[in-house]
């Protein structure tokens, strides 16, 4: 059982709102950024910080109306096609299609964007406007998302979701020596697997991976697991870590934040859970629901990390949509954490979030109140 922090404790955290889509530019005539979100984050050599920006753009209103939607159809540029949906919508969620013949399309496509920030880590340096990391005909025609980067080595190997005709919802992996160019790509969670983070080092000779994969028939709901592989490329040994718990901030579905960062007391993941909510409290008779992203952080003991040393308690989140722009924008409630860094004190970590589905965050804490905040076993 774990043993609960009795003490009255309180999180201090200073977040900011750092970049939102009127901070690009889009990427054709007539086409709009709606989100700038979800960003992968490593600090570099120099100290500065180098962000990979999920950015998630429409082909505009003439498109939506025409029931048109976008997709790669080159192995190499920003070369796209568009298709005519087929087949009655049964239901919009969010950015996606649903179907009633089965299957979905999105609406709008995402790429990746570099934007440089100062060693604070809170500042702009540059913003590139030009695509940093597209999708192919091959691995992401229908876009990539929600870039995870961990520096293994000498080596920052990135993990994405690639939205594929062919190979659904599925995470790939790829690698660089600089931040600039990326080599080759390949599937490494098939369809549905999402939410994968690599630990920035080999444990007992093997690479290590969360991910958080999905059925449509399933006994329990989403959870987080824990994989192992000799090379990055095949991966086995796979095992359930934590399941979401019910009655909580996260009885809907969990799922890794950022990587894992390495601390003198373990391992630690901070991750995200969804729970239901009222759309509407302050009407009693209200039935209509709507998920709530919230963040908690998981200890994992340094030599085993499938050793649980400490958890988020399950009515506490570490962190939860208080923020404007967390609150409300293309889906409300959300506080998504995709980036980790340690800052330069060595005492905090600077947390960077998607918002609402929309805008990027960046959040300080301090270690210690992190731990604090635990229940531990």
């Amino acid at each position: 059982m774990p043993k609960t922090n009795n003490k009255s404790w309180k999180v201090k955290v200073i977040s900011r709102l750092l970049l939102q889509p009127s901070d690009f530019t889009p990427s054709f005539d007539g086409w709009e950024v709606e989100g700038a979100l979800n960003p992968g984050a490593v600090r570099m050599p120099d100290g500065k910080i180098v962000l990979y920006i999920r950015i998630a753009e429409t082909a505009g209103a003439n498109h939506r109306e025409l029931k048109m939607c976008p997709r790669i159809i080159s192995k190499k540029d920003f070369t796209i096609t568009f298709d005519k949906i087929k087949g009655n919508i049964l239901e919009k969620k969010g950015r996606y299609i649903l179907l009633d013949g089965g299957g979905c399309i999105l609406t709008h496509m995402s790429h990746f964007r570099k934007v440089i920030l100062e060693r604070d880590g809170f500042n702009i340096d540059k913003i590139e406007q030009a695509p940093a990391f597209l999708g192919t005909s091959d691995d992401g025609d229908y876009g990539v998302e929600d870039p995870r980067i961990s520096k293994i080595g000498n080596t920052y190997v990135m993990t994405f979701v690639g939205v594929s005709a062919e190979e659904g919802i599925s995470t790939y992996i790829t690698t660089s020596k600089d931040m600039k160019t990326w080599g080759k790509r390949w599937l490494a969670f098939h369809e549905q697997n999402k939410d994968v983070v690599l630990f920035p080092e080999k444990i007992k000779g093997r690479y290590v991976a969360l991910h958080r994969p999905e059925a449509i028939f399933s006994v329990y709901r989403p959870s987080i697991w824990i994989s192992y592989s000799p090379d990055l490329v095949y991966w086995g040994d796979s095992k359930v870590l934590i399941r979401p718990r019910a009655n909580t901030w996260e009885t809907q579905r969990i799922g890794s934040g950022p990587p894992p960062l390495k601390t003198k007391k373990g391992w630690l993941l901070i991750y995200h859970g969804v729970s239901s909510i009222r759309k509407n409290p302050e009407i009693n008779d209200s039935d209509e629901m709507i998920s709530k992203y919230c963040a908690g952080a998981l200890l994992l003991d340094l030599k085993n990390p499938e050793k649980i040393l400490a958890r988020s308690p399950p009515l506490k989140p570490l962190l939860e949509p208080t923020e404007t722009y967390e609150e409300t924008g293309f889906m409300n409630q959300v506080v998504f954490p995709t980036g980790l860094i340690l800052d330069k004190n060595k005492k905090d970590v600077l947390i960077y979030s998607g918002g609402a589905d929309s805008v990027i965050s960046v959040k300080k804490l301090s270690l210690k109140d992190i731990f604090d905040s635990m229940e531990w076993y």
